[in-house]
């Protein structure tokens, strides 16, 4: 299949000015695509653009990544906020954008790319000489005629700040500066930021004499409700495993709705089409085995925290919903799942009920005595109906879910 018939294929062409997307099969096109350090981590909205870059890298495109830190400096896209975002500390921003860097490191590993910080040209950059070589150059009825600019500014809206009135033309001078400096013609962006990115683009054109595209991604939607997909019960799913760990992040994949399991396959794995037609067969003949979402979980876990991470928490995933035992654990598998359940330390008279009720798992010693006597406890996969001592390491089971380790 070539590039241009995949991209489409996989749900990956959104809004676009590139007239001819078969012009995409012909190697040799420099992009870029870029994320302000809004928050301390990326999630898997980023993931998703920066698995499309990689599809674009492997297809003979060269890469560039951009770490926003003026774009964050000046408060970061106002585009789809209601309000102005509070103003971050440069001390704050720095740490973000190196924050970035490591993720973009860790991401693109498997590739060739040039990572790169805005903020790194603009410091230099008198004022004056920006409003006379960019700012003359650039439209403000195009602004003005942004939906969120209106919505901002009309009656009952909340305002617009000069920072953020800016922030299109921050965003369309990195286009043009690296168009210069790395010939640069293509910038990738989720299809929300596609009129930001045109404003580079018109740039090019005008001080360059030279064609730029922009190629603008759709967001990915979760069909069963309808909103932007990325989100779980405790919010946003990121990529730092201080805020999402890596058991978290394998379990979100692990529980994706059978409606859209598909489409996120063709996003975020490098599967081929044939691979993901015989999963989508198969996961049609039988629904309750899942097997689009193990798959899912898998091969995006594996690429971005490594077959290592993934490994254990398949281990993890099998001692407390599958058949493998805790002993088969070893020791550093056993402190992630430490981390993911309520733990115990074993100490001498320790009973069942002690460790539930220690844990909170069980409200009191006579709710464990409802649950024992009702069979709804087990250790290390035994059913048990008395309370007794435990004397080795073993994990507690209440119901289905609800597990304790004793450690």
């Amino acid at each position: 299949m070539k590039f241009s018939e995949e991209l489409k294929w996989r749900g990956l062409v959104g809004q676009t000015t590139i007239d001819d997307l078969s012009t995409l099969d012909t190697p040799g096109r420099v992009f870029y695509i870029g994320a302000d350090p809004s928050a301390d981590s990326m999630t898997i909205g980023n993931l998703a653009a920066m698995i499309t870059c990689v599809r674009f890298i492997r297809a003979g495109h060269r890469g560039i990544v951009l770490a926003g830190g003026a774009t964050g400096m000046a408060g970061g896209d106002p585009d789809g906020k209601d309000e102005t975002r509070a103003k971050i500390d440069i001390a704050t921003i720095n740490d973000r954008v190196e924050r970035f860097k490591r993720q973009y490191r860790q991401i693109f590993r498997s590739v060739d790319v040039t990572i790169v910080n805005n903020y790194d040209w603009f410091k230099n950059i008198n004022y004056i000489d920006f409003l006379r070589d960019i700012g003359w150059h650039f439209s403000m009825t195009q602004l003005l005629d942004r939906d969120f600019v209106k919505k901002r500014i009309g009656e009952g809206g909340k305002g617009i700040n000069y920072a953020e009135f800016s922030y299109s033309l921050i965003q369309g001078y990195d286009f043009l500066h690296l168009y210069r400096e790395y010939g640069v013609t293509l910038q990738l962006c989720g299809v929300d930021q596609f009129g930001n990115s045109t404003t580079g683009m018109r740039l090019i054109n005008k001080l360059e004499d030279a064609r730029a595209d922009v190629f603008g991604i759709p967001l990915v939607i979760n069909k069963s409700t309808g909103k932007k997909f990325g989100k779980s019960e405790e919010g946003a799913v990121w990529l730092d495993t201080s805020k999402t760990s890596v058991y978290q992040f394998y379990q979100f994949w692990l529980n994706v709705d059978d409606l859209g399991v598909v489409d996120y396959l063709k996003v975020y794995t490098f599967l081929s089409k044939d691979e993901i037609d015989e999963i989508e067969a198969q996961q049609l003949k039988n629904p309750g085995g899942r097997l689009a979402q193990r798959r899912l979980a898998e091969e995006v876990t594996r690429f971005v925290h490594g077959d290592e991470a993934l490994a254990k928490v398949q281990h993890v995933t099998d001692v407390l919903f599958g058949d493998r035992q805790l002993a088969e654990l070893d020791e550093s598998e056993i402190d992630l799942l430490r981390m993911e359940i309520p733990s115990v330390e074993l100490t001498d008279g320790l009973t069942v009920s002690d460790a539930l009720t220690n844990t909170g798992v069980a409200s009191s010693k006579s709710e464990v005595r409802r649950l024992l006597s009702g069979r709804a406890i087990s250790v290390n996969g035994v059913k048990v109906e008395s309370d007794s001592d435990l004397t080795e390491r073993c994990l507690i089971k209440r119901g289905r879910n609800q597990f304790v380790l004793v450690y």
